[in-house]
């Protein structure tokens, strides 16, 4: 009957100690994989520093509007990484310090374990040394009834770690679906208070850039290609480009090809008016 008894407690103390075990290995891989989500974030955060401080820089080499457009981005994913920031922080206190915390939970339910062993152990080695007693020497009163009272001094103490064991067992199972429930509520809403302030940002970050005035940039861009002056040094490097003989000749003359035909006209009119002239002199003579 004292042997079942042991056999069964024996069965659950193992079921306690898987229980321990259990809790030890999936809560050590959550708490490893939250801290690399968490160290992923940061070096996000960075990354995005690093790309804030760029799109400045190049915004200060553009148009105004675009300069203007960039930098108000900026300014907005600059506020996201503040976000950011406070997010990995949460994360950190909220998530990975309590799934961390179990470390040292365990170990001291594993010490729990530790003693509730040792007294089953005594208890049952208690045991057999009682029947080898009683195999042994059956009519020594004295010495069975020694071994009785080890036995049983063994088996109250066993019965006690067990007692205690158990009900540090439940309150720790207890605790651990609490905390997960916790945990995993945390980390859910410390996301959801981030993806909601980022989805704001990015909306206010989306707007700057689409009120870049395009036509605005690119006529600025035009005139600084060609200066106000522009014309005028094109009139003079035309002027400088004249062959000397179009520069001797008269401005209507040189200011179209009909205007140049025109006075070439005239010149080859010369002679014909000089013979009306000498014609005239002719009849002016046979008058007299």
């Amino acid at each position: 009957m004292l042997r079942r008894s042991l056999e069964n407690r024996d069965a659950q103390t193992r079921q306690l100690q898987d229980a321990v075990t259990n809790v030890e290995k999936h809560f050590g891989e959550l708490c490893q994989i939250f801290a690399a989500y968490v160290r992923k974030t940061a070096r996000l955060r960075d990354k995005a520093d690093l790309l804030v401080n760029e799109i400045n820089v190049y915004a200060s080499t553009e148009t105004p509007n675009l300069k203007r457009g960039l930098k108000n981005f900026a300014d907005e994913f600059a506020k996201l990484q503040d976000y950011r920031q406070a997010e990995v922080e949460r994360l950190e206190a909220k998530v990975v310090e309590p799934l961390k915390a179990y470390g040292t939970i365990v170990k001291m339910k594993r010490d729990d374990l530790k003693a509730t062993l040792t007294a089953r152990n005594r208890e049952a080695k208690q045991l057999t040394q009682l029947e080898r007693t009683r195999q042994r020497n059956p009519s020594d009163r004295h010495v069975i009834s020694q071994a009785e009272t080890e036995l049983q001094r063994a088996t109250m103490d066993a019965t006690r770690t067990t007692r205690h064991l158990e009900e540090t067992i439940d309150n720790f199972e207890k605790q651990k679906i609490k905390d997960i429930k916790t945990i995993f509520s945390e980390f859910i809403t410390i996301e959801m208070l981030f993806h909601g302030k980022a989805l704001e940002v990015y909306t206010a970050a989306y707007q700057n850039i689409q009120k870049i005035d395009e036509e605005e940039d690119l006529e600025v861009f035009r005139n600084s290609l060609y200066p106000p002056d522009y014309s005028s040094r094109l009139d003079i490097v035309r002027a400088n480009s004249k062959s000397p003989l179009q520069r001797s000749l008269p401005a209507k003359c040189v200011s179209g090809t009909g205007q140049v035909s025109t006075c070439r006209l005239r010149k080859d009119q010369q002679p014909e008016d000089d013979d009306e002239e000498d014609e005239d002199l002719d009849v002016t003579e046979e008058e007299n």
